[in-house]
């Protein structure tokens, strides 16, 4: 079985007084509540230590947004994978759709960021997904291929399992649009063909999230299908009753 991995996505939201009131709130609604399910919260990277601390024994992770994949040196502005272990960190999400459009994130700077991850001991979410014009033009899949070919492409075949791959269609991203179930599921499937087509052991340990637009009222169907092993939440993420009810959803 697949553990389910609901991994909030605060990007550039929450002081450390809010991060703080936060897991305050929401660390007791998850006690016991959770089941089978893995929480994580992705916050600001003032505030990790902060969250690593709070969470600290109570199963939930705290991972970064973002890293550079140099181990030091004059990268003005970005921090490391030992900078991250440093605050606590115990995952990282590379390449999410945000980091590709506004901040120029390419295939090649993934490439090299993944294994230096994998070797930190760091779960990296990998982020991939299609623009709603490509959707629209059947590229989808095309897309899918591309982003993952490339990302996984120094990934060496042990450590493929470790990978968390989040489908996140940027068309559904912030816009209150959500992928139906089966445009989902039939996305993540096909992710999981691409992994098998390397490993297939991989493919069948490999957890494959689904991001866009989740939120209480759709998580259950969404993560009740065979080939979603989680959610990538964002807006939700931000309200620790929404955020624990996707949780329990899991």
């Amino acid at each position: 079985m697949r553990r389910p991995l609901i991994a909030a996505n605060w990007k550039m939201n929450k002081t450390t007084a809010e991060a703080r009131a936060f897991c305050e709130a929401l660390l007791p609604r998850l006690d016991g509540a959770a089941g089978g399910a893995e929480a994580a919260i992705c916050p600001p990277y003032l505030a990790l230590p902060l969250v690593a601390g709070l969470c600290e024994g109570s199963g939930v992770g705290a991972c970064a947004q973002n890293m550079h994949y140099e181990e030091s040196g004059a990268y003005t502005g970005e921090v490391s994978a030992a900078m991250l272990l440093d605050a606590g960190a115990s995952g990282v999400v590379l390449g999410h759709s945000e980091r590709r459009q506004y901040f120029g994130e390419t295939d090649e700077a993934l490439s090299r960021k993944l294994p230096v991850a994998l070797a930190a001991g760091l779960v990296p979410i990998l982020c991939v997904g299609e623009s709603e014009g490509e959707r629209e033009r059947g590229e989808t899949d095309q897309v899918l291929r591309r982003q993952l070919d490339a990302a996984l492409a120094r990934v060496d075949g042990a450590a493929l399992a470790d990978v968390v791959i989040a489908y996140e269609p940027i068309w559904a991203i912030g816009t209150g649009r959500t992928a139906t179930a089966e445009q989902a599921n039939d996305a993540c499937g096909f992710i999981r063909a691409l992994v098998a087509a390397r490993d297939g052991g991989a493919a069948e340990r490999i957890r494959i999230q689904y991001g866009g637009s989740v939120k209480p009222g759709n998580a259950a169907e969404l993560l009740g299908q065979s080939d979603i092993d989680g959610a990538l939440v964002g807006g939700a993420s931000l309200d620790p009753d929404d955020f624990a009810a996707i949780v329990a959803a899991a």
